[in-house]
């Protein structure tokens, strides 16, 4: 699988501190590797839009979706509790 990211995940990403910058890249390595790798917790989010949400720590969360070969990582976000 492939890896790219919409403009707005570029910003968030860029706006995250560094230690979240560093968890999330960790964590896409394991999305790449395996979608069910038990730090990530991703499941369907928006399921009518086939929205994805997966873990970056207990507080982050970034939002994707899969096309073909690809994720495209649509947001990094503060999780809502």
């Amino acid at each position: 699988m492939k890896i790219r990211f919409a403009p707005s995940a570029s910003r968030a990403f860029a706006e995250a501190p560094a230690p979240i910058q560093k968890a999330f890249l960790k964590q896409v390595e394991f999305l790449v590797e395996n979608l069910r790798h038990p730090s990530l917790r991703a499941k369907k989010y928006d399921e009518a839009n086939g929205r994805w949400q997966a873990r970056v720590n207990q507080d982050w969360r970034f939002y994707f979706v899969i096309s073909d070969d690809t994720y495209l990582i649509l947001d990094l976000i503060p999780h809502p509790k």
